[in-house]
């Protein structure tokens, strides 16, 4: 059985200057209440991978807008103007990745490979520092992957064991994120009997899964 906590307890096991992933859309598929407790918890020189940063005082933008966040991985900043102060005076690191690049580099870092071979970005910005590799004549871009020390995910259930399922936008980045950090954290809607989730719903296996935070907790 895995072990239920409150967001606020979620938050103490999360220490200065750690790398997170964190799921979501926009917010949306986001473990909030973590989110919430980390800012309460008054972290700071963090690390962010995620698709986006959200917009100012939600999700991810919380975290912007505490001072909480040192450096970002991330796909699209423009929601969020607090981000792109921070990344033009010198304060926030942002390294932006293609979406679909990005995915697959936390893809890469769960699964154990070297990296992703790709064509995108090549010749651009996107490119800098990145190797490139010729292959049968063609020039692609070695991404490499990304891990993280905790992965904050967000999951409509789960059971006692840590099976997850999810619903709609949060199937995005999360089920992916589970497979890349040792430690995962896993705020859910509601905490179920084991059993009561059908095995071919289950989005992430129990056996990635830490620790399980439930919204009323």
């Amino acid at each position: 059985m895995k072990t239920a906590i409150s967001a606020a307890a979620a938050a103490d096991l999360i220490p200065d200057g750690a790398i997170l992933m964190i799921g979501g859309f926009m917010g949306a598929g986001s473990p909030h209440p973590l989110i919430d407790a980390l800012v309460d918890a008054g972290r700071k020189n963090l690390t962010v991978i995620a698709n986006d940063t959200a917009r100012p005082g939600f999700g991810i933008g919380k975290l912007v807008t505490a001072g909480a966040v040192t450096r970002v991985i991330t796909s699209h900043i423009g929601m969020n103007p607090e981000t792109q102060k921070g990344m033009l005076s010198g304060r926030i690191e942002v390294e932006l990745v293609p979406q679909g690049t990005l995915a697959e580099r936390i893809r890469a870092g769960g699964y154990g490979l070297g990296g992703v071979l790709t064509k995108t970005g090549l010749g651009t910005l996107a490119a800098e520092g990145q190797r490139v590799i010729e292959i049968d004549g063609e020039e692609w871009l070695l991404a490499k992957p990304l891990k993280a020390d905790f992965a904050l995910i967000h999951a409509d259930r789960a059971d006692y064991q840590g099976n997850a399922a999810y619903q709609l936008t949060a199937t995005n980045f999360n089920p992916l994120m589970a497979t890349a950090a040792p430690t995962v954290l896993c705020e859910t809607r509601e905490i179920l009997p084991v059993g009561t989730i059908p095995p071919d719903e289950v989005g992430t296996p129990g056996v990635l899964v830490k620790y399980l935070i439930g919204r009323r907790m």
